[in-house]
Protein backbone atom coordinates (compact mmCIF):
# COMPACT_ATOMS: atom_id res chain seq x y z
CA UNK A 1 0.00 0.00 0.00
CA UNK A 2 1.70 3.18 -1.12
CA UNK A 3 -1.09 5.58 -2.04
CA UNK A 4 -1.10 8.49 0.43
CA UNK A 5 -4.90 8.72 0.47
CA UNK A 6 -5.24 5.01 1.22
CA UNK A 7 -2.70 5.18 4.06
CA UNK A 8 -4.41 8.20 5.60
CA UNK A 9 -7.78 6.47 5.45
CA UNK A 10 -6.29 3.30 6.94
CA UNK A 11 -4.68 5.19 9.83
CA UNK A 12 -7.89 7.13 10.50
CA UNK A 13 -9.74 3.83 10.77
CA UNK A 14 -7.07 2.31 13.04
CA UNK A 15 -7.20 5.38 15.25
CA UNK A 16 -10.99 5.30 15.54
CA UNK A 17 -10.95 1.63 16.50
CA UNK A 18 -8.19 2.23 19.04
CA UNK A 19 -10.18 5.08 20.60
CA UNK A 20 -13.21 2.82 20.98
CA UNK A 21 -11.10 0.03 22.47
CA UNK A 22 -9.53 2.45 24.95
CA UNK A 23 -12.97 3.17 26.42
CA UNK A 24 -13.41 -0.55 27.15
CA UNK A 25 -9.90 -0.99 28.54
CA UNK A 26 -10.22 1.96 30.89
CA UNK A 27 -12.71 0.01 33.00
CA UNK A 28 -11.47 -3.53 32.32
CA UNK A 29 -10.65 -5.28 35.56
CA UNK A 30 -7.13 -6.22 36.57
CA UNK A 31 -7.96 -9.93 36.27
CA UNK A 32 -8.98 -9.68 32.61
CA UNK A 33 -5.81 -7.82 31.68
CA UNK A 34 -3.73 -10.36 33.58
CA UNK A 35 -5.52 -13.20 31.76
CA UNK A 36 -4.84 -11.56 28.39
CA UNK A 37 -1.11 -11.20 29.09
CA UNK A 38 -0.71 -14.71 30.51
CA UNK A 39 -2.52 -16.16 27.49
CA UNK A 40 -0.35 -14.07 25.15
CA UNK A 41 2.79 -15.48 26.77
CA UNK A 42 1.52 -19.02 26.19
CA UNK A 43 0.64 -18.16 22.61
CA UNK A 44 4.19 -16.91 21.94
CA UNK A 45 5.67 -20.22 23.01
CA UNK A 46 3.06 -22.20 21.03
CA UNK A 47 3.86 -20.14 17.91
CA UNK A 48 7.63 -20.23 18.34
CA UNK A 49 8.34 -22.03 15.08
CA UNK A 50 6.24 -19.53 13.14
CA UNK A 51 8.00 -16.67 14.94
CA UNK A 52 11.45 -18.08 14.13
CA UNK A 53 10.45 -18.46 10.47
CA UNK A 54 9.17 -14.88 10.37
CA UNK A 55 12.34 -13.65 12.02
CA UNK A 56 14.45 -15.52 9.45
CA UNK A 57 12.67 -13.54 6.73
CA UNK A 58 13.48 -10.31 8.53
CA UNK A 59 17.11 -11.28 9.09
CA UNK A 60 17.50 -12.01 5.39
CA UNK A 61 15.86 -8.69 4.52
CA UNK A 62 18.14 -6.89 6.97
CA UNK A 63 21.26 -8.53 5.59
CA UNK A 64 20.20 -7.60 2.06
CA UNK A 65 19.74 -3.99 3.21
CA UNK A 66 23.26 -4.02 4.61
CA UNK A 67 22.38 -3.64 8.29
CA UNK A 68 25.36 -3.61 10.64
CA UNK A 69 26.16 -6.59 12.84
CA UNK A 70 24.85 -4.67 15.85
CA UNK A 71 21.53 -3.91 14.12
CA UNK A 72 21.17 -7.50 12.99
CA UNK A 73 21.78 -8.55 16.58
CA UNK A 74 18.94 -6.27 17.68
CA UNK A 75 16.70 -7.89 15.11
CA UNK A 76 17.50 -11.51 15.90
CA UNK A 77 15.11 -13.76 17.81
CA UNK A 78 16.38 -17.07 19.16
CA UNK A 79 15.02 -19.34 21.89
CA UNK A 80 16.75 -17.41 24.65
CA UNK A 81 15.32 -14.09 23.51
CA UNK A 82 11.89 -15.58 22.91
CA UNK A 83 11.91 -16.94 26.45
CA UNK A 84 12.87 -13.45 27.58
CA UNK A 85 9.81 -12.04 25.79
CA UNK A 86 7.61 -14.65 27.44
CA UNK A 87 9.10 -13.93 30.88
CA UNK A 88 8.51 -10.24 30.31
CA UNK A 89 4.84 -10.81 29.45
CA UNK A 90 4.36 -12.95 32.53
CA UNK A 91 6.17 -10.45 34.74
CA UNK A 92 3.97 -7.60 33.52
CA UNK A 93 0.88 -9.76 34.03
CA UNK A 94 1.90 -10.46 37.64
CA UNK A 95 2.51 -6.81 38.56
CA UNK A 96 -0.05 -4.83 40.56
CA UNK A 97 -2.53 -3.08 38.30
CA UNK A 98 -1.74 0.66 38.32
CA UNK A 99 -5.21 1.76 37.20
CA UNK A 100 -7.31 2.94 40.12
CA UNK A 101 -4.36 3.18 42.50
CA UNK A 102 -4.88 5.94 45.06
CA UNK A 103 -1.75 8.08 44.80
CA UNK A 104 -2.76 10.47 47.57
CA UNK A 105 -5.81 11.26 49.70
CA UNK A 106 -6.61 14.12 52.04
CA UNK A 107 -9.45 16.03 53.69
CA UNK A 108 -9.91 19.77 53.35
CA UNK A 109 -11.23 22.12 56.07
CA UNK A 110 -14.11 22.94 53.71
CA UNK A 111 -15.40 19.38 54.11
CA UNK A 112 -14.15 17.98 50.81
CA UNK A 113 -12.54 14.55 50.68
CA UNK A 114 -10.05 14.44 47.81
CA UNK A 115 -8.28 11.49 46.18
CA UNK A 116 -5.75 11.49 43.35
CA UNK A 117 -6.24 8.25 41.41
CA UNK A 118 -4.32 6.71 38.50
CA UNK A 119 -6.11 6.55 35.15
CA UNK A 120 -5.07 5.37 31.67
CA UNK A 121 -3.65 7.87 29.18
CA UNK A 122 -5.98 6.62 26.41
CA UNK A 123 -4.40 5.69 23.08
CA UNK A 124 -0.63 5.41 22.78
CA UNK A 125 1.23 5.36 19.48
CA UNK A 126 4.58 3.58 19.50
CA UNK A 127 6.96 4.09 16.56
CA UNK A 128 10.02 1.87 16.69
CA UNK A 129 12.75 0.41 14.54
CA UNK A 130 14.39 -2.98 14.31
CA UNK A 131 13.82 -4.66 17.69
CA UNK A 132 10.79 -6.99 17.38
CA UNK A 133 10.60 -7.54 21.15
CA UNK A 134 9.28 -3.96 21.42
CA UNK A 135 6.06 -5.26 19.86
CA UNK A 136 5.44 -7.52 22.85
CA UNK A 137 6.83 -5.14 25.49
CA UNK A 138 4.92 -2.08 24.31
CA UNK A 139 1.70 -3.97 23.67
CA UNK A 140 1.78 -5.58 27.10
CA UNK A 141 2.69 -2.45 29.05
CA UNK A 142 0.03 -0.34 27.35
CA UNK A 143 -2.59 -3.01 28.02
CA UNK A 144 -1.56 -3.33 31.68
CA UNK A 145 -2.02 0.42 32.10
CA UNK A 146 -5.47 0.29 30.46
CA UNK A 147 -4.38 1.96 27.24
CA UNK A 148 -5.07 1.00 23.64
CA UNK A 149 -1.93 1.05 21.51
CA UNK A 150 -1.07 1.53 17.85
CA UNK A 151 2.27 -0.11 17.04
CA UNK A 152 4.27 0.94 14.01
CA UNK A 153 7.35 -1.28 13.84
CA UNK A 154 10.33 -0.85 11.59
CA UNK A 155 10.48 -2.30 8.10
CA UNK A 156 13.29 -4.64 9.17
CA UNK A 157 11.17 -6.36 11.85
CA UNK A 158 7.97 -6.41 9.80
CA UNK A 159 7.37 -10.18 9.79
CA UNK A 160 8.59 -10.82 13.34
CA UNK A 161 6.37 -8.06 14.70
CA UNK A 162 3.34 -9.44 12.89
CA UNK A 163 3.94 -12.91 14.35
CA UNK A 164 4.26 -11.54 17.90
CA UNK A 165 1.25 -9.25 17.39
CA UNK A 166 -0.92 -12.24 16.52
CA UNK A 167 0.00 -13.77 19.88
CA UNK A 168 -0.99 -10.60 21.72
CA UNK A 169 -4.35 -10.59 19.97
CA UNK A 170 -4.93 -14.22 20.93
CA UNK A 171 -4.42 -13.15 24.51
CA UNK A 172 -6.99 -10.37 24.13
CA UNK A 173 -9.50 -12.81 22.66
CA UNK A 174 -8.96 -15.24 25.54
CA UNK A 175 -9.76 -12.49 28.03
CA UNK A 176 -12.76 -11.20 26.09
CA UNK A 177 -11.08 -7.87 25.39
CA UNK A 178 -11.30 -6.07 22.02
CA UNK A 179 -8.65 -7.04 19.47
CA UNK A 180 -8.41 -3.36 18.56
CA UNK A 181 -6.77 -2.73 21.94
CA UNK A 182 -3.43 -3.68 20.38
CA UNK A 183 -3.11 -2.86 16.68
CA UNK A 184 -0.09 -3.18 14.43
CA UNK A 185 0.14 -0.89 11.40
CA UNK A 186 0.09 -3.37 8.47
CA UNK A 187 2.34 -1.49 6.07
CA UNK A 188 5.97 -0.48 5.72
CA UNK A 189 4.91 2.78 4.09
CA UNK A 190 6.42 5.75 5.93
CA UNK A 191 3.27 7.72 5.26
CA UNK A 192 1.78 5.81 8.20
CA UNK A 193 4.35 7.42 10.51
CA UNK A 194 3.55 10.87 9.14
CA UNK A 195 -0.14 10.23 9.76
CA UNK A 196 0.47 9.20 13.38
CA UNK A 197 2.36 12.42 14.08
CA UNK A 198 -0.76 14.51 13.46
CA UNK A 199 -3.53 12.25 14.84
CA UNK A 200 -4.30 14.56 17.75
CA UNK A 201 -7.92 13.45 17.88
CA UNK A 202 -7.04 9.75 18.05
CA UNK A 203 -3.63 9.39 19.77
CA UNK A 204 -2.93 10.81 23.23
CA UNK A 205 0.83 10.16 23.44
CA UNK A 206 3.55 9.11 20.98
CA UNK A 207 6.60 7.07 21.99
CA UNK A 208 9.41 6.97 19.42
CA UNK A 209 11.97 4.26 20.05
CA UNK A 210 14.93 4.09 17.73
CA UNK A 211 17.85 6.03 16.35
CA UNK A 212 18.52 9.74 16.40
CA UNK A 213 16.92 10.24 12.99
CA UNK A 214 13.60 8.68 13.98
CA UNK A 215 13.37 10.40 17.36
CA UNK A 216 14.39 13.75 15.88
CA UNK A 217 11.73 13.46 13.16
CA UNK A 218 9.02 12.70 15.70
CA UNK A 219 10.07 15.51 18.03
CA UNK A 220 10.22 18.05 15.20
CA UNK A 221 7.01 17.18 13.42
CA UNK A 222 4.65 15.61 15.96
CA UNK A 223 1.58 17.53 17.02
CA UNK A 224 0.82 14.77 19.53
CA UNK A 225 2.66 14.87 22.91
CA UNK A 226 5.87 12.80 22.84
CA UNK A 227 7.77 10.66 25.37
CA UNK A 228 11.22 10.88 23.78
CA UNK A 229 13.64 7.96 23.92
CA UNK A 230 16.87 9.58 22.73
CA UNK A 231 20.27 8.09 21.98
CA UNK A 232 22.10 6.18 24.66
CA UNK A 233 25.37 8.12 24.71
CA UNK A 234 26.43 6.32 27.87
CA UNK A 235 29.54 7.34 29.85
CA UNK A 236 31.49 5.53 32.53
CA UNK A 237 33.78 7.64 34.69
CA UNK A 238 36.63 5.77 36.42
CA UNK A 239 37.37 7.76 39.55
CA UNK A 240 40.72 8.01 41.35
CA UNK A 241 39.31 5.70 44.07
CA UNK A 242 37.90 3.05 41.74
CA UNK A 243 38.38 -0.62 42.59
CA UNK A 244 40.45 -2.29 39.82
CA UNK A 245 38.62 -5.62 39.81
CA UNK A 246 35.10 -4.16 39.95
CA UNK A 247 35.95 -1.59 37.30
CA UNK A 248 37.34 -4.13 34.86
CA UNK A 249 34.33 -6.40 35.27
CA UNK A 250 31.77 -3.61 34.99
CA UNK A 251 33.32 -1.83 32.00
CA UNK A 252 33.73 -5.03 29.99
CA UNK A 253 30.13 -6.00 30.64
CA UNK A 254 28.83 -2.49 29.95
CA UNK A 255 30.51 -2.41 26.54
CA UNK A 256 30.55 -5.98 25.27
CA UNK A 257 27.53 -7.85 26.67
CA UNK A 258 25.27 -6.44 23.95
CA UNK A 259 26.61 -3.53 21.94
CA UNK A 260 23.34 -2.83 20.13
CA UNK A 261 21.26 -1.74 23.12
CA UNK A 262 20.89 1.80 24.43
CA UNK A 263 22.56 0.96 27.76
CA UNK A 264 25.83 -0.04 26.11
CA UNK A 265 28.77 2.11 27.25
CA UNK A 266 30.02 4.43 24.51
CA UNK A 267 32.62 6.60 26.28
CA UNK A 268 35.16 5.97 29.02
CA UNK A 269 36.46 8.83 31.16
CA UNK A 270 39.54 7.97 33.21
CA UNK A 271 40.93 10.01 36.12
CA UNK A 272 44.56 10.94 35.56
CA UNK A 273 45.66 9.34 38.85
CA UNK A 274 44.64 5.86 37.67
CA UNK A 275 45.37 6.22 33.97
CA UNK A 276 48.62 4.27 34.18
CA UNK A 277 47.08 1.49 36.30
CA UNK A 278 43.35 0.81 36.19
CA UNK A 279 42.80 2.83 33.02
CA UNK A 280 45.51 1.11 31.02
CA UNK A 281 44.36 -2.31 32.22
CA UNK A 282 40.75 -1.65 31.26
CA UNK A 283 41.65 -0.25 27.83
CA UNK A 284 43.86 -3.25 27.06
CA UNK A 285 41.15 -5.65 28.23
CA UNK A 286 38.62 -3.96 25.97
CA UNK A 287 40.93 -4.30 22.98
CA UNK A 288 41.64 -7.93 23.88
CA UNK A 289 37.86 -8.49 23.82
CA UNK A 290 37.71 -7.10 20.27
CA UNK A 291 36.66 -3.53 21.06
CA UNK A 292 38.15 -0.71 19.00
CA UNK A 293 39.23 2.02 21.40
CA UNK A 294 39.38 5.58 20.07
CA UNK A 295 41.32 7.69 22.53
CA UNK A 296 42.63 11.17 23.20
CA UNK A 297 46.38 11.89 23.13
CA UNK A 298 47.01 10.33 26.55
CA UNK A 299 45.02 7.17 25.90
CA UNK A 300 46.70 6.81 22.49
CA UNK A 301 49.95 6.04 24.31
CA UNK A 302 48.50 2.59 24.95
CA UNK A 303 49.49 0.38 22.04
CA UNK A 304 46.59 -0.39 19.72
CA UNK A 305 44.44 2.63 20.57
CA UNK A 306 43.16 4.59 17.57
CA UNK A 307 43.10 8.39 17.51
CA UNK A 308 39.71 9.83 18.43
CA UNK A 309 38.22 12.38 16.04
CA UNK A 310 36.09 15.29 17.30
CA UNK A 311 32.90 13.46 16.27
CA UNK A 312 33.80 10.47 18.46
CA UNK A 313 32.78 12.42 21.57
CA UNK A 314 29.01 12.27 21.94
CA UNK A 315 28.52 9.37 19.55
CA UNK A 316 26.31 6.31 19.97
CA UNK A 317 28.27 3.54 18.26
CA UNK A 318 26.02 0.55 19.01
CA UNK A 319 29.06 -1.48 18.00
CA UNK A 320 32.34 -2.86 19.37
CA UNK A 321 33.79 0.66 19.54
CA UNK A 322 34.31 2.96 22.51
CA UNK A 323 35.77 6.44 22.94
CA UNK A 324 38.16 7.06 25.85
CA UNK A 325 39.87 10.08 27.34
CA UNK A 326 41.79 11.09 30.43
CA UNK A 327 40.29 13.72 32.74
CA UNK A 328 41.96 15.81 35.42
CA UNK A 329 39.09 15.54 37.89
CA UNK A 330 35.54 14.42 38.47
CA UNK A 331 34.34 17.92 37.64
CA UNK A 332 35.99 17.64 34.22
CA UNK A 333 34.30 14.27 33.70
CA UNK A 334 30.93 15.77 34.62
CA UNK A 335 31.50 18.71 32.28
CA UNK A 336 32.34 16.31 29.45
CA UNK A 337 29.17 14.30 30.07
CA UNK A 338 27.05 17.43 30.16
CA UNK A 339 28.48 18.57 26.84
CA UNK A 340 28.46 15.27 24.98
CA UNK A 341 25.91 13.05 26.76
CA UNK A 342 22.26 12.45 25.99
CA UNK A 343 20.85 12.44 29.55
CA UNK A 344 20.23 8.70 29.24
CA UNK A 345 22.55 6.71 31.54
CA UNK A 346 25.92 7.49 33.10
CA UNK A 347 28.02 5.69 35.69
CA UNK A 348 30.80 6.33 38.21
CA UNK A 349 33.22 3.65 39.37
CA UNK A 350 34.55 4.58 42.80
CA UNK A 351 34.90 3.35 46.38
CA UNK A 352 34.62 6.91 47.67
CA UNK A 353 31.05 7.30 48.93
CA UNK A 354 31.27 11.10 48.94
CA UNK A 355 32.50 11.15 45.34
CA UNK A 356 29.70 8.83 44.28
CA UNK A 357 27.11 10.95 46.08
CA UNK A 358 28.39 14.13 44.42
CA UNK A 359 28.40 12.55 40.93
CA UNK A 360 24.89 11.17 41.35
CA UNK A 361 23.58 14.43 42.80
CA UNK A 362 24.90 16.89 40.24
CA UNK A 363 24.61 14.83 37.05
CA UNK A 364 21.09 15.12 35.66
CA UNK A 365 20.82 12.04 33.50
CA UNK A 366 17.64 9.95 33.62
CA UNK A 367 19.67 7.08 35.13
CA UNK A 368 22.85 7.60 37.15
CA UNK A 369 24.71 4.52 38.37
CA UNK A 370 27.44 3.73 40.88
CA UNK A 371 29.61 0.62 40.49
CA UNK A 372 27.10 -1.14 38.23
CA UNK A 373 27.03 -2.04 34.56
CA UNK A 374 25.07 0.38 32.41
CA UNK A 375 23.54 -2.66 30.71
CA UNK A 376 21.13 -2.65 33.68
CA UNK A 377 19.48 0.46 32.19
CA UNK A 378 16.41 -1.55 31.35
CA UNK A 379 12.86 -1.60 32.66
CA UNK A 380 12.94 -5.37 33.13
CA UNK A 381 16.02 -5.08 35.33
CA UNK A 382 14.29 -2.30 37.30
CA UNK A 383 11.46 -4.67 38.17
CA UNK A 384 9.00 -3.27 35.64
CA UNK A 385 8.74 -6.51 33.65
CA UNK A 386 9.71 -4.60 30.53
CA UNK A 387 9.82 -1.04 29.27
CA UNK A 388 8.37 0.90 26.39
CA UNK A 389 11.57 2.96 26.27
CA UNK A 390 13.95 5.08 28.34
CA UNK A 391 12.49 8.58 28.46
CA UNK A 392 15.25 11.19 28.55
CA UNK A 393 13.01 14.24 28.82
CA UNK A 394 11.65 15.64 32.08
CA UNK A 395 7.92 15.88 31.46
CA UNK A 396 5.59 13.22 32.88
CA UNK A 397 7.82 10.15 32.52
CA UNK A 398 11.59 9.80 32.86
CA UNK A 399 13.91 6.81 32.73
CA UNK A 400 12.43 3.36 32.04
CA UNK A 401 8.78 3.76 31.08
CA UNK A 402 6.77 0.89 32.50
CA UNK A 403 3.05 0.42 33.04
CA UNK A 404 2.83 2.91 35.92
CA UNK A 405 4.48 5.62 33.82
CA UNK A 406 1.85 5.03 31.13
CA UNK A 407 -0.89 6.39 33.35
CA UNK A 408 -2.15 9.85 34.25
CA UNK A 409 -4.43 10.68 37.16
CA UNK A 410 -7.68 12.32 38.05
CA UNK A 411 -9.09 13.80 41.24
CA UNK A 412 -12.10 12.25 42.94
CA UNK A 413 -13.77 14.83 45.18
CA UNK A 414 -16.53 13.95 47.65
CA UNK A 415 -18.61 16.36 49.73
CA UNK A 416 -21.75 16.23 51.84
CA UNK A 417 -23.76 18.99 50.27
CA UNK A 418 -20.70 21.26 50.30
CA UNK A 419 -21.10 24.72 48.79
CA UNK A 420 -18.49 27.42 48.35
CA UNK A 421 -19.00 30.75 50.01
Amino acid sequence: MTDQTDVTAMMTDIGARAKAAAVVLATAGAERKQTALTAAAAAVWDAREEIYAANAQDMAFGAQKGLSAAMLDRLKLDESRLRGIIEGLRAIAAQPDPVGEIIAAWDQPNGLQIKRVRTPLGVIGVIYESRPNVTADAGALCLKAGNAVILRGGSESFHSSRALHMCLQKGLETAGLPRDAIQLVPTRDRAAVQAMLTMTDKIDVLVPRGGKGLVGLVQREARVPVFAHLEGIVHIYIDADADPEKTLKVVLNAKTRRTGICGSAECLLIHKDVMATIGTGVVRALMDAGVEVRGDARVQKIKGVQAAAPQDWGREYLDMIIAARQVESMDEAIAHIREHGSNHTDCIMTEDAAAAAHFMHVLDSAIVMHNASTQFADGGEFGMGAEIGIATGKMHARGPVGATQLTSFKYLVTGDGAVRS
